[in-house]
C-alpha cells in the first residue's frame, strides 16, 4: 500500500519504522499546499493529512481508499469523500479533547479569578487586592456539542460543582453532563447560563449557530468560549454585542479567517481574550495521534 503522509503530523523515527513494518510504502509531503512531486496523486492508496484536499482536488486521487485526518473536524474534507462508501475515513476526535477541555477550564478561571489584573499589579510592584472574584461552583454551563471534546469539558467542570447542560442533535445521556437538550432549545434557554462553551463540529446546520439573538440574550456577566470552529459564531454580530455589553467576555481560540487579520476589530476589545488556535496543543498529542494513525491503518490493512 502506498501511503502519503504530510507535515500535519511530526513523525518520530521509531514511528516511521512502525508504519513501514505494516508493509507500507511511505511518501512524505511536508507542506500540503506544495505540488505533488513525491508521488503522483493517482498512485496514492491512503493518506494521513489535515487540509490536503483544500489544495489538491480529490478527483485526482483515483486509487484512494483510506483517509486519516489529523484534525477532529471533517470540514476540510470534500463531501464526496465523506459520503463515499469506498473510502474509509477517520478523524482525530480522541486526540485533542483533553488539552482543549483543560484550556476551557483555564480561561474561565482566568476570568473569574482576575489573573491578568494580578500579573499587571505584580509587574508594577503594587499590592492591590481584587474584591470582585467569582467561583465556578454553583454556576450553570452550556456546552454546545456533546461529543468527545464536550464530554471532557463537562467532566472537568463537574468537579468544580457546576451544573452542566449539553446541547446536541440528540438527547441521550453523555458522561459528564447533568442534562442533554436539543440544539434548537438553546435560544430559549441561553439566558440561564453563566458560561457557553462551543465544541460542536462545523456543518451546514451549525454555521453561524451563535448569532445576534443568542448573543444579546446571554446572562449578565456570562462568558462565551469557542474552541471548535470560528464559523460557529457570526463574528459581526458578536462584535456588535461585545461593544454594547462590556459585561460579557468572549474567549476566542478559533476564527472564520485564520490567522486573524491585524485590522480585525476584535483585537481591540477589552472583553475579548484571543489565542491563535492553540487550545488543542499538548505534549501528549503526539503519542495519542500516532496511536490512532497506527491502529486504524493496521486494522484497515488486516481487513483487506
Amino acid at each position: 500500500m502506498r501511503l502519503l503522509v504530510t507535515g500535519a503530523f511530526y513523525y518520530r523515527p521509531k514511528q516511521i519504522e512502525a508504519l513501514k513494518s505494516l508493509g507500507i510504502e511511505l511518501f512524505f509531503l511536508q507542506h500540503e499546499q506544495e505540488p505533488m512531486t513525491v508521488i503522483a496523486p493517482e498512485e496514492v492508496d491512503a493518506v494521513v493529512c489535515n487540509g490536503l484536499f483544500l489544495y489538491h482536488g480529490i478527483d485526482q486521487f483515483t486509487r484512494l481508499r483510506y483517509i486519516q485526518l489529523t484534525s477532529a473536524g471533517l470540514d476540510r474534507v470534500p463531501a464526496k469523500a465523506i459520503n463515499n462508501p469506498d473510502i474509509v475515513l477517520h478523524n482525530a476526535k480522541e486526540v485533542y479533547a483533553i488539552p482543549m477541555a483543560e484550556w476551557a477550564v483555564c480561561k474561565v478561571l482566568d476570568i473569574y479569578k482576575a489573573t491578568a489584573g494580578f500579573l499587571t499589579a505584580q509587574k508594577a510592584c503594587e499590592w492591590k487586592k481584587e474584591r470582585r472574584l467569582r467561583e465556578v461552583n454553583g454556576t450553570k454551563i452550556a456546552i454546545i456539542g456533546a461529543g468527545n471534546v464536550g464530554s471532557e469539558v463537562a467532566k472537568r467542570f463537574h468537579v468544580f460543582g457546576a451544573v452542566i447542560v449539553g446541547f446536541d442533535i440528540h438527547t441521550h445521556p453523555v458522561e459528564g453532563f447533568d442534562h442533554i437538550r436539543k440544539i434548537d432549545e438553546l435560544p430559549g434557554l441561553v439566558a440561564e447560563f453563566d458560561t457557553l462553551i462551543l465544541t460542536a463540529p462545523l456543518t451546514e446546520q451549525t454555521y453561524h449557530l451563535i448569532g445576534y439573538d443568542i448573543l444579546s440574550d446571554m446572562k449578565q456577566g456570562a462568558i462565551l468560549i469557542n474552541i471548535a470552529r470560528g464559523a460557529l459564531i457570526d463574528e459581526k454580530a458578536m462584535y456588535k454585542i461585545l461593544k454594547e455589553r462590556s459585561d460579557i467576555h468572549a474567549v476566542l481560540d478559533v476564527f472564520e479567517t485564520e490567522p486573524l487579520p491585524n485590522d480585525n476589530l476584535l483585537w481591540k476589545l477589552p472583553n475579548v481574550t484571543i489565542s491563535p488556535h492553540n487550545s488543542f496543543v499538548s505534549e501528549g498529542n503526539n503519542k495519542r495521534m500516532f496511536a490512532v494513525i497506527y491502529e486504524n491503518l493496521k486494522k484497515f490493512i488486516e481487513e483487506q
